[in-house]
């Protein structure tokens, strides 16, 4: 049995909002794996201790702004100078302001369209030269339940992780010829600082949790195993699809 299906040695891997919840769990999930990292976040200083924190040697990062073109663009240009290619590509970074949908302004919208969806869209062709130089590579789009199916966390959020669910099942049909697979994951509630905001909240925690089948909340460490293998050789023949780790929620009927 070929044991490199299962990890990620020599692999390069770029992961966005890379330095809280989900995104920084993925990246240490990455990184024990044996892939070099390059991670994004807007805090510069979440990024130094971040990296700090990870021992630095085989950890790069850039404060990014991934809602913003300019942005995006010295972010290709930092990492294409360090790496002729890139073999993983974790769109993580997003972001929700919770409101009913009458009460959203049009700044809003445009800030949660541009942070979730376009820049996951922009981020896939700007590094689409590098993703197929490497000729075997795998990009990761991190989507949520609320792609699929209304659980109170907004319309426009929901709206940017329909959307990113099918730009990944269009990116893998176009892109498979190039080498290059993509799928998602689609998590429901994970335990973590933003979602602990929520879930402190006893009477809704309650309710969340008579709606999952397993019986809990995720924990972080859950969704970025199921990252780490779409990433690996061991996944090779999956493409196109959306993964949801959600202790069975979206299966749940009556």
């Amino acid at each position: 049995m070929n044991n490199n299906r299962w990890d990620l040695n020599g692999k390069k891997a770029l992961v966005t909002g890379a330095t809280k919840g989900i995104g920084l769990q993925i990246a240490r999930e990455l990184l024990s794996l044996g892939a070099d990292l390059f991670i994004t976040a807007r805090n510069e200083g979440d990024i130094k201790k971040t990296i700090a924190e990870m021992g630095g040697s085989r950890v790069m990062g850039l404060a990014t702004d991934v809602s913003d073109a300019s942005s995006r663009e010295k972010l290709l240009e930092k990492v294409s100078r360090e790496w002729k290619d890139l073999d993983i590509l974790v769109n993580n970074a997003g972001k929700n302001i919770r409101k009913k949908t009458p009460d959203y302004s049009p700044g809003e919208y445009d800030e949660i369209m541009e942070t979730n969806l376009r820049s996951a869209f922009e981020l896939c062709r700007l590094f689409y030269p590098m993703l197929k130089t490497s000729g075997n590579s795998s990009i990761v789009n991190v989507s949520s339940v609320a792609g699929s199916t209304a659980v109170r966390t907004g319309a426009v959020y929901g709206m940017t992780k329909a959307a990113m669910d099918q730009l990944t099942r269009y990116l893998a049909v176009e892109w498979a010829a190039d080498g290059i697979r993509v799928n998602g994951v689609a998590p429901w509630y994970i335990r973590t600082p933003l979602a602990e905001a929520v879930l402190k909240n006893r009477e809704y925690l309650e309710e969340v949790l008579s709606r999952t089948p397993l019986g809990r909340t995720g924990e972080p460490e859950e969704v970025s195993a199921a990252v780490a293998f779409l990433c690996m050789p061991a996944s090779s023949y999956i493409t196109g699809q959306t993964l949801f780790i959600d202790g069975g929620f979206s299966v749940y009927g009556f």
